[in-house]
């Protein structure tokens, strides 16, 4: 687990921050251990740009590595025929029951859904927005760029469809897809953006779609996404607390 604290926290011990975790933790903040050697979603600069010109409250972010060879297993709600997977019960209660208790024994955060987030990017972005709707007592702040919605012929609509209607809350959600990401992805993310807005969601109230121009499935396209989705889920607003 890799974690960034938001400038100022070491000198006001008294107060206390959100926190948002993200999958692929090794692509956040490390050069040396990125997926592609070099090329990070640069989280930690672009967070601290954001708080400094007062677009984003302070918040911490924990990024959590992946699994390596497990990780399409870890990040996939349910099993394919061909693809295998399906073990993302078990890391749910990983990041539920170990990881977050971890967290908030270890820094200063406050507690409840309006102040925990979750997100990720393409499977790590279908096991976040599957997360965020299993628990949504747990997590009210979805980050979901570029899903793999295709996992096991669309899975996760159904799942919208299943529980959407009985959800005693909505997440509010940063969902995108770029552009350059291909017909599928961009048909996939329509379509989910769709669902979300039938099942209550409402754009820009607690719901950003956004087609990114440009936009390639890779980490520097993330990590020009990063700003705008903090800016979104934490947008600081004149007392100094997160929308």
């Amino acid at each position: 687990i890799s974690v960034y604290m938001p400038p100022g926290y070491d000198e006001d011990r008294r107060r206390s921050y959100p926190l948002l975790i993200l999958q692929d933790g090794q692509n956040l903040f490390d050069p040396e251990t990125s997926f592609i050697r070099g090329k990070t979603w640069r989280v930690a600069e672009h967070a601290d740009n954001a708080i400094a010109a007062g677009e984003v409250e302070p918040l911490v972010i924990a990024g959590v590595a992946n699994a390596g060879e497990r990780r399409q297993a870890e990040y996939t709600p349910t099993r394919d025929m061909k693809l295998g997977g399906g073990e993302a019960n078990k890391y749910a209660l990983m990041v539920t029951r170990e990881v977050l208790p971890f967290l908030h024994a270890y820094y200063r955060l406050r507690t409840g859904p309006e102040a925990t987030g979750i997100g990720g990017s393409s499977l790590g972005g279908l096991v976040s927005l599957w997360m965020g709707l299993r628990h949504p007592d747990i997590f009210g702040k979805l980050a979901v760029l570029s899903p793999s919605v295709w996992w096991n012929h669309r899975y996760i609509l159904a799942y919208l469809n299943d529980v959407g209607p009985e959800l005693h809350r909505r997440p509010r959600i940063w969902l995108d897809a770029g552009d350059q990401e291909g017909r599928r992805t961009l048909t996939d993310a329509d379509m989910l953006h769709a669902r979300l807005r039938k099942q209550g969601w409402r754009d820009e109230v607690d719901l950003h779609f956004e087609t990114v121009q440009g936009g390639t499935h890779d980490e520097a396209s993330w990590a020009e996404r990063v700003r705008p989705m903090l800016r979104f889920l934490f947008q600081a607003d004149r007392t100094g607390e997160s929308r």
